[in-house]
């Protein structure tokens, strides 16, 4: 910060306090993005049910940005990433050109823009509208943890501590699924986890996907701020020290919320199909 003129007053940069505003929506901002995430959940339930092995992610891709402008999106929030198979543990994979083979899941973390408001959402199901034993066993485990997760958004409780409360659930999770030995020590696992799931349990979101950057993610969430709850288990193919039902099995699941006083969060993101049965369901209608 440097003085206009000598003596002159301080120029204050106005993001902080701009990013601040932003953050606390108002009802009629939660209505546009509510309305964001009815057309996202739209989209998904339409590309769920043309899924079909062998298939084109470019397909999918295609498929999912045609349903968010049918339904009322002005465009989509940001480039998707659509991946199938091991490609699913490439956390920006944004090719989006290769099969999917009959038998594989595909990982669609994709969203909508409408009327200035974002959604964020992410699905992973099998092309062929039915989870095979080990891919329940995965997927289970990270919608488990993500449930848990959303239950901890409310006032007063910060993004990083949800975010450590993810790892040590996943932890559980990993030990439970043979992928880290039962005697392993809490802080060995809690790196393991990390290195499972290499990214946030969650970001701001509303006018951007990655909404204003300025805020911290230690600080307290207050009614009216809207965040992504994103956990996650990436196991590369070539993972040998990973029980060989796992391998190549990529799961994120994403959910946008809105902090509320009281009532428990507001899921933006609610219809959009993430049970194993309602999707399984979804994929069964094409």
């Amino acid at each position: 910060m440097r003085p206009l003129l000598e003596g002159g007053p301080m120029v204050r940069s106005l993001r902080p306090l701009i990013h601040s505003l932003r953050a606390i929506k108002s009802p009629g901002e939660v209505a546009l993005m509510r309305e964001a995430g009815r057309i996202t959940a739209q989209a998904f339930k339409r590309t769920m049910a043309m899924s079909r092995g062998d298939v084109d992610e470019a397909l999918l891709y295609a498929k999912f940005d045609f349903e968010c402008r049918a339904h009322g999106a002005n465009f989509l929030a940001y480039p998707p990433v659509v991946a199938g198979g091991n490609r699913a543990n490439t956390l920006h994979y944004i090719n989006n050109n290769q099969i999917v083979k009959d038998g594989e899941m595909v990982l669609l973390d994709g969203g909508c823009e409408y009327f200035g408001y974002v959604s964020d959402v992410t699905r992973t199901w099998p092309v062929n509208g039915k989870f095979s034993p080990a891919q329940a066993e995965l997927y289970r485990a990270v919608l488990e943890v993500q449930m848990s997760c959303l239950s901890l958004c409310s006032p007063g409780v910060s993004l990083d501590h949800i975010y450590s409360t993810m790892l040590a659930l996943l932890g559980q999770k990993l030990r439970e699924l043979d992928i880290i030995a039962s005697t392993a020590s809490d802080t060995d696992t809690l790196k393991v986890a990390r290195r499972y799931c290499p990214h946030h349990v969650g970001h701001y979101l509303g006018m951007d996907v990655h909404d204003t950057p300025e805020l911290s993610r230690s600080q307290p969430l207050q009614p009216g701020m809207a965040i992504t709850i994103e956990p996650g288990l990436y196991i590369f193919e070539n993972n040998e020290g990973c029980p060989e039902r796992f391998r190549g099995l990529g799961v994120r699941i994403e959910d946008d919320v809105v902090i509320q006083e009281e009532g428990g969060p507001l899921i933006l993101s609610m219809d959009t199909p993430k049970t194993i049965a309602d999707i399984e369901s979804v994929c069964a209608q094409g």
